[in-house]
């Protein structure tokens, strides 16, 4: 299933979503100017790598810096694919968040809902020196809080039945909740099977960080 638009208009411009998915494409480009060891230091460096964090932590809890990589690592990609596919997921959803939270207060929701997802990614594979990367943890975030309050939106989907491409009207109370199943078997399939490459759990724990805090971080 792919997303095209939802029918939930936006009072006001999406300035501070616009800003995040800019941000996102800045840093991207910053990537892609590297050679290839300095981009893999720099991911190593930015990137959230949980046996590294959680070694830079137990040697010293109160270096401030140790922690950055729980943030830094929401604004790094692995290509383009997985660039556009969040910042697509980030336009459709995140303008209806902003237009509830107010601009700052959704940045703050953002971020938080990252680090929240983070944070599960390290929980369930803590021993990965494998580095993580990518906006989906905190987007996975603002489609929890949508389908707390947007339940009875309706998502234009493609649904590729190959060689049709149907486009379905279908509810936010199908769509998301299905887009979370989707995401729970895949996190139950990476605990068995190391190096699938997708940080499922962060996908998880940001999805229900999302649904469980939007209504206290509203005005």
């Amino acid at each position: 299933m792919f997303p095209l638009h939802d029918n939930i208009p936006s009072r006001t411009w999406p300035v501070a979503t616009v800003l995040l998915i800019l941000a996102n494409f800045y840093f991207f480009y910053q990537e892609l100017i590297l050679s290839d060891a300095a981009l893999d230091s720099f991911i190593g460096t930015w990137g959230l790598v949980p046996a590294a964090f959680l070694a830079g932590l137990a040697r010293d809890p109160l270096n401030l810096a140790a922690y950055l990589p729980l943030v830094t690592n929401l604004f790094l990609h692995g290509g383009w694919v997985h660039l556009l596919g969040n910042m697509w997921y980030l336009w459709i959803f995140g303008d209806n968040i902003e237009d509830r939270l107010g601009k700052l207060r959704f940045v703050f929701y953002y971020l938080l809902c990252g680090v929240i997802a983070n944070a599960a990614q390290i929980i369930a594979d803590p021993g990965s020196a494998v580095p993580t990367i990518g906006a989906s943890g905190a987007i996975s975030g603002v489609l929890g809080g949508y389908l707390m309050l947007f339940p009875r939106a309706r998502i234009a989907t493609l649904i590729p039945l190959f060689p049709f491409f149907p486009i379905l009207q279908i509810p936010a109370l199908l769509f998301l909740p299905l887009w979370f199943l989707l995401q729970l078997w895949q996190g139950a399939v990476s605990l068995a099977v190391t190096g699938t490459g997708v940080a499922w759990w962060a996908h998880i724990g940001g999805f229900v960080a999302g649904f469980a805090l939007v209504r206290n971080v509203r005005p």
